[in-house]
Formats: structure tokens, sequence, C-alpha cells
């Protein structure tokens, strides 16, 4: 009998995409929580990247399969493909950089104007470990979650904070969300749940990021 591989041994798989302005941390937030690792070298994603982590959630192993993409300008092209089939989002800001939190709003529009009416959006103010050079505060992040009706919390991927919390909530109300879709609908197409044994198909949707971030100017 072939060994089970720990990795595909899940009963539901979720896409979350990572969006916010370039430098903000998304990378860093990341891999602090697919690998628990931070790097002050980071560079500006190229294209897109993503990352897969499994967590228990009422007793379920839900994998997340969470994307990453360049922040600039320049890469806006790969908007569809990139939010194909996402169930959650992670909008992020920098605390120290206010026009980072004044283009969440763009930010926001953009990711509702691609996905289902349902999806998970936390917002999360970044680097609040830079206290001393804070320039959004708590306030004003809760303010606009409220006003968005969206999740808030500040993390530092630096410190780990809040990171696992954040990711963990996100996948938490999604799960939740797609169960009741399943009990009141009794079809778990429809919901773009996929249980174990489905995949996400991210060739075609990787390529076509590829290709739009290699060749955009």
């Amino acid at each position: 009998m072939a060994a089970y591989r720990a990795e595909d041994d899940y009963d539901y798989l979720f896409k979350v995409v990572l969006i916010g302005d370039s430098g903000v941390g998304k990378s860093n937030l990341l891999s602090r929580f697919t690998k628990n690792e931070f790097s002050l070298e980071s560079k500006s994603t190229i294209g897109v990247e993503f990352a897969t982590r499994s967590l228990n959630v009422d007793g379920k192993v839900i994998k997340a399969q969470i994307w990453d993409t360049a922040g600039q300008e320049r890469y806006r092209a790969i908007t569809s493909a990139y939010y194909r089939g996402a169930a959650g989002a992670l909008l992020v800001y920098d605390v120290t950089r206010h026009a980072t939190f004044a283009n969440a709003e763009r930010w926001l529009r953009e990711l509702r104007d691609h996905t289902d009416p349902n999806i998970v959006v936390m917002l999360i103010g970044n680097k609040s470990d830079l206290r001393h050079l804070v320039a959004v505060s708590t306030d004003d992040g809760k303010a606009f979650a409220e006003k968005e009706s969206l999740y808030f919390t500040e993390t530092s991927a630096l410190e780990a904070t809040n990171v696992e919390k954040a990711f963990a909530e996100v996948l938490t109300q999604i799960y939740r969300i797609a169960i009741k879709k399943i009990i009141d609908t009794g079809d778990d197409v429809a919901t773009g749940v996929l249980s174990r044994g489905e995949k996400i198909d991210v060739k075609d949707d990787v390529s076509a990021l590829k290709k739009v971030s290699c060749c955009s100017t």
C-alpha cells in the first residue's frame, strides 16, 4: 500500500490571496505563516508566488493555498487569473506609510470586482513593531474595516505578532461560510469548496500570470 503523503491529507482546500501595495510585507507575512521565516533582505515579488499550509478548524484539516503577487502598478493586468477561485483575501497596508492605507480602498474595490460576494477579507496593518514610525492609527484601521465589513488586525511579520491569528481567522470564517452553504443548498460544488482529492488547477493561472508579469511594462 502506497504511503499517504501528509501534505495531501486534508478535508478542504481554499485559495487565499494577498493584496496591497508593494513593500507592505505581503511576502514576509506569507513566509512567516507557511515556513515561520522572515527575511530583512526580501526583494519585491516578481509576478506571482504561492505557498500552502494546513490548519485544523473545527476538527477538519483545512489546506490553504496562499497566493502572493507584486503590488506594483505594472503587474495590474494579472487580476482575473490571480483572483479566480479565491475564497479569502488578506488586504495588507504598512502602518508606517499612510499612502499604502489610502490605497486599500482601491485594492478592495478591485478584489470585489473579481470575486464572489461572500469572500472573507481581513484588513491587516503590518509592521506594528515599528511603533515610533506609525502613520496610521489602530483606530483608523478599525474604522475602515468596520465601514467595509472587514475583519481587522495589526501584525508584525518580523516579530511574528498576530500572523498566525490573522490567517487562522480568515480560514475559519471561510470554512464556516462554506459549510453553511453546503448545509443550506446540499451542493458543495457551487460554493467553491474543494474536498480532499480535488485540486485547484494552478498551472493555467500561474502561466498566465507569469506571461503577463514578464511582459508588462
